[in-house]
């Protein structure tokens, strides 16, 4: 939606379709029914004084506040990239971790607040805020950077700017948003970090995660996206060359790596298979692209494979990206020389492949 990580709706991100769905479907709900929404309240008074404990678990899942409920949902839909990068359940071990952490967090800093400057908080806004705001600790660490335009030719806007807007939005809707925009950030960073050991002792077991496999799975899922999917009515002539440039590009890659598969097939080569080391960029087809210098060799037929580009330079801050993302110093060096550099199209590469 806003970044460049694809547009492939809610597919293969079923839990956070199922947030989607069930807390809006609540706020609506409550806002509806307004005599209920005392029970929804976080309010950390009547914790302390009254020992209403249920109210750490039922004052932060659903907002009381449509416009904390809207922004909060692009950040959800946003975030959904983790959820297909890293699973469902680390996923949902994440948010299970850092609701768990910020629920600390917002008592320990309201209690620093009020000995600070003797004010005491009795009412935070309620919500799942904290663990969405825990997401954008490996949103700046993981996704990468890429300039979209600049304005007045000094501001540069990327494909993360338009996220952190959003967040900025729900950072300044309620006087102490920022109370919960801190304790998501610190409880983010210290499940990240894995700090003491968090991410093996607040995580979602195995036999949960098969329930939630074969019972709620199968309700929140989505299709899978057809490749003919016609573009949008609403898009900009930019966009809709971009995603032919890409379609274009993706089947000229498809038809390359069969041909090359084939020619695999009738000559075998020492060593695994390297498939995006046949992929050069959509830019470097054609004319400009150099002849392919046949290398002479004994009793081995000429072969009809593309050339190599194993002598293409690879910017080293790129590689250290894609190795932050998870992959390896090896699968992006081949996936950067493959795409001309283009760090977008080397990430897409090791994600469908």
């Amino acid at each position: 939606m806003f970044t460049t990580t694809g547009s492939r709706g809610l597919y293969k991100a079923p839990l956070s379709k199922g947030l989607l769905l069930v807390l809006n479907g609540l706020t609506v709900m409550l806002t509806l029914l307004p005599q209920y929404q005392d029970l929804f309240m976080y309010n950390l008074q009547a914790v302390t004084q009254q020992h209403q404990v249920w109210r750490f678990l039922l004052g932060r899942l659903v907002c009381l506040d449509v416009k904390d409920a809207f922004c909060s949902s692009l950040l959800i839909y946003n975030f959904r990239i983790f959820e297909r990068r890293f699973g469902s359940r680390k996923f949902a071990s994440f948010l299970l971790g850092t609701w768990c952490i910020s629920a600390l967090m917002d008592f320990l800093l309201a209690q620093a607040f009020q000995f600070l400057f003797d004010y005491e908080v009795e009412e935070l806004p309620a919500g799942l805020l904290a663990p969405v705001f825990s997401l954008f600790v490996p949103f700046y660490l993981l996704i990468p950077r890429m300039p979209v335009t600049q304005v007045l030719s000094h501001i540069h806007i990327t494909n993360k700017s338009l996220v952190y807007i959003v967040g900025l939005q729900l950072l300044t809707s309620s006087p102490f948003m920022w109370l919960l925009a801190l304790s998501g950030l610190i409880s983010g960073g210290l499940y990240h970090c894995n700090v003491l050991w968090m991410q093996k002792l607040l995580f979602i077991p195995v036999w949960v995660s098969r329930i939630g496999r074969y019972i709620l799975e199968p309700l929140f899922s989505s299709s899978q996206p057809t490749s003919e999917t016609p573009l949008g009515m609403g898009a900009t002539l930019d966009i809709q060359r971009q995603q032919r440039m890409d379609m274009l590009d993706q089947q000229l890659l498809l038809a390359q790596y069969n041909e090359a598969r084939r020619n695999t097939r009738q000559q075998p080569q020492s060593g695994l298979f390297q498939w995006t080391r046949l992929f050069p960029s959509l830019r470097q087809r054609g004319q400009n692209r150099p002849p392919v210098q046949p290398r002479p060799q004994a009793q081995t037929p000429p072969s009809t494979q593309p050339p190599l580009l194993d002598n293409s330079p690879v910017a080293e801050e790129q590689v250290a990206r894609l190795v932050e993302m998870g992959f390896s110093r090896i699968d992006a060096l081949e996936a950067l020389r493959a795409s001309n550099n283009d760090i977008n199209m080397a990430t897409n590469f090791l994600l469908q492949h």
